[in-house]
């Protein structure tokens, strides 16, 4: 088959990789469209450690089934799904808790795995959930990022009259706001220094600046800079709360003696539970998500060039998929 390669920074070639074979409670996935993921541009860069080369990326996508291992029950080859990619043992207190995303066996396709930038790829059946006939497998990719703001929303128990703030207008941040908007709130600012990618939040209902004013009653920060993480402390009034879920930078500096006087509740967000992925994939059937406008679609061979349009320029341009 076809397969991307990452081989080392800022080097991605299409080279020919073996079809995986499917275990007895696996689906072998013909990919469909893979989401380039914000996290992603880090690996491709070098600058995180999750991702070594060699390494088929490619987490966030859609597929139609090949074929299904024994144990694969209910599964037949034509069926369209979009796949979870966060593997995790199903026994732990984590999992059983509900919050797999935590569980410390963790796996993601496309970074402890083989990932969706390719032909094909062998995944737990377990994971994989079919896709409405509503909903496009190109639009379908963004059930995973969706499930990122979901998760975001759930643990900030937000609500309608809640004054939000955004740091970030990058896919996250823009996910992050749809969700908000989903969720009735109204009065959402999104800050960030890309034009562009402001008009972008502007028209998804958001607010968008240069800088953020007033008081919020919770923020978001999906940057991960020092600079944006302080802000957004700064940001929100006494009893507030704040979500840091950019991984840019590794450790940050914050004012803990005025977060402690304020109560400020402060917080990580690392991906999705299984509900909230369910939760992204019901507002994608309801037409309650839309950016087919600021998405681009390129065919997997031209995936390299993707990575350099996101680091460099990439305009109105809000997610690239690659279609193999």
């Amino acid at each position: 088959m076809k397969a991307l390669i990452y081989e080392g920074p800022r080097v991605m070639n299409m080279r020919e990789a073996d079809i995986p074979e499917p275990k007895a409670d696996e689906l072998l996935v013909r990919v469909a469209y893979a989401g380039i993921c914000g996290s992603e541009l880090g690996g491709y860069l070098g600058h995180n450690s999750l991702r070594k080369p060699p390494l088929i990326m490619g987490h966030e996508f859609t597929g139609i089934v090949e074929r299904a291992g024994s144990r694969a029950l209910h599964w037949q080859p034509g069926d369209r799904v979009v796949v979870n990619p966060l593997v995790t043992c199903g026994e732990c207190s984590y999992c059983l808790n509900r919050q797999e995303q935590l569980c410390e066996s963790r796996a993601l396709l496309g970074a402890h795995r083989p990932g969706a930038f390719a032909e094909f790829i062998a995944v737990p059946a377990d994971n994989v959930l079919r896709l409405p006939d509503s909903i496009s497998l190109g639009d379908g990719v963004l059930t995973e990022p969706l499930a990122c703001a979901a998760h975001i929303g759930r643990l900030l128990q937000w609500k309608p009259q809640d004054r939000l703030l955004i740091y970030g207008a990058g896919p996250i941040g823009l996910f992050v706001l749809a969700a908000a908007r989903i969720s009735g709130l109204q009065d959402i600012v999104i800050v960030d220094i890309n034009e562009e990618r402001l008009a972008i939040a502007s028209a998804m209902g958001g607010q968008g600046a240069v800088a953020a004013e007033g008081e919020f009653d919770a923020a978001v920060d999906a940057v991960g800079a020092s600079v944006t993480r302080q802000r957004c402390v700064e940001a929100v009034r006494s009893g507030g709360k704040v979500v840091f879920t950019g991984l840019h930078e590794a450790d940050s500096l914050l004012p803990i003696n005025d977060i402690i006087r304020r109560e400020i509740t402060c917080r990580g967000a690392f991906a999705y539970a299984p509900q909230d992925f369910t939760a992204a994939l019901d507002w994608l059937e309801q037409g309650r998500v839309d950016l087919s406008s600021w998405m681009r679609v390129l065919p997997l061979e031209q995936g390299a060039a993707g990575f350099e349009t996101l680091l460099g320029s990439p305009g109105g341009i809000a997610k690239i998929l690659l279609k193999p």
